[in-house]
C-alpha cells in the first residue's frame, strides 16, 4: 500500500511543481543562504544597531498623547533591522520547517555568545597611548567633548568612543540573548502551528501573528532584564511597549517581500513543508535531519 504523506491534503495545485510534504527532505538549496542571512542580520543589529538612540518627529502626533506627549518617538537603531531577523525566521520556518529553523536559531544563540566574549576581551585590552581616531582628531588635538582634557593622550579618547559603541553591560548582553533565544523560538512555534491550522493560506496571518508573540516575548525579557532599576518603571514599560509595536508594524510593512521571498524560495525547493508530527523541543527531536 502506497504510503501518503498527511501534508498531501494541504497540496492545492498538485501541477504547480510544489510538493506539500511533512518531514524535509534530505537537502535544500538555498538553505544555507538564508541561515547565513540570519545569521548576519543578528548579529549586525547587536553591533551597530543597539548602541545607537535615535528619533523620529511625527508633527500630527496629538500634543500630550502616550507614548510621545511632544510628537518626538525615541527608539534604538536596531529597529531598522532587527525585525528583519523575525521575517527571515518567517521564512525559515515557512520553508525549510520548525526542526531547520531550530538549529538556525542555535547557530545565532551561540554566534551572539561568541560575539559578547570576543567584545568583551577586545574592550579590555588596554589601549596604545599614540592610537589616533576621528575622536581625537588624528592624533591632535580633540573636539571639546571628547575628554574634559582635549591634549590628553589620543588613545585615552579613542578608548572612550570604542566602549560607547562596543562595551555593553552584563545586563544588556545577558538580555540580549536570552531575550532572542526565547523569542525566537516563540516565533517559530507560532508559525509553524498556525500553518498548519490554516492549511498553508493566509501567509499574513502566521507571519505578523507569530511577531506578536515571538516580539512580545522578546521585549517582555529584554527591556526588564537590561533597564530595570536603571531607567524608570515607566521609562521601561514606554519603551518597551513602543519598540514591540514598531517591530510589528515593520514586520506587517514587509509583508509583500515576505510574500515574494517565500513564493520564490518554495518554487526553488519545490516543496511546501507542513510541521504536521514535529517536536517541538527546543533541544532538538528525530525531526532534525542532517
Amino acid at each position: 500500500m502506497e504510503n501518503i504523506d498527511p501534508a498531501a491534503k494541504f497540496d492545492t495545485d498538485p501541477d504547480d511543481g510544489v510538493q506539500a510534504i511533512s518531514h524535509a527532505p534530505v537537502t535544500f538549496r538555498y538553505f544555507e543562504y538564508v541561515m547565513a542571512a540570519f545569521v548576519a542580520i543578528l548579529l549586525l543589529s547587536n553591533i551597530i544597531g543597539a548602541a545607537k538612540l535615535t528619533f523620529l518627529q511625527v508633527p500630527w502626533w496629538p500634543q500630550g498623547w502616550w507614548p510621545a506627549p511632544d510628537g518626538v518617538f525615541i527608539y534604538g537603531a536596531g529597529i531598522l533591522f532587527f525585525p528583519l531577523g523575525y521575517v527571515i525566521g518567517d521564512i525559515l520556518t515557512e520553508i525549510y520547517g520548525f526542526a531547520r529553523a531550530r538549529r538556525v536559531i542555535w547557530t545565532g544563540f551561540a554566534a551572539m555568545i561568541f560575539l559578547a566574549f570576543m567584545s568583551y576581551v577586545v574592550v579590555s585590552l588596554p589601549a596604545f597611548d599614540g592610537w589616533a581616531c576621528a575622536a581625537s582628531g588624528f592624533d591632535g588635538d580633540g573636539p571639546l567633548t571628547s575628554t574634559t582634557d582635549p591634549a590628553g593622550p589620543s588613545g585615552a579618547i579613542c578608548q572612550q568612543t570604542y566602549i560607547s559603541v562596543f562595551g555593553s553591560t552584563w545586563r544588556i548582553v545577558l538580555a540580549s540573548i536570552i531575550a532572542f533565544w526565547a523569542g525566537e523560538f516563540v516565533n517559530s512555534y507560532v508559525m509553524a502551528k498556525m500553518k498548519v491550522w490554516t492549511k498553508g493560506k493566509a501567509l499574513w496571518t502566521r507571519t505578523i501573528g507569530s511577531t506578536v508573540f515571538g516580539q512580545g516575548v522578546d521585549s517582555l525579557i529584554f527591556y526588564p532584564i537590561a533597564f530595570l532599576g536603571i531607567w524608570t518603571t515607566e521609562a521601561v514599560v514606554t519603551v518597551m511597549i513602543t519598540n514591540w509595536l514598531l517591530k510589528v508594524f515593520w514586520e506587517a510593512a514587509l509583508t509583500p517581500v515576505t510574500y515574494l521571498v517565500v513564493n520564490r524560495l518554495k518554487k526553488a525547493e519545490g516543496v511546501d513543508l507542513f510541521d504536521i508530527d514535529t517536536d517541538f523541543s527546543p533541544f532538538g527531536g528525530k525531526q532534525d535531519a542532517a
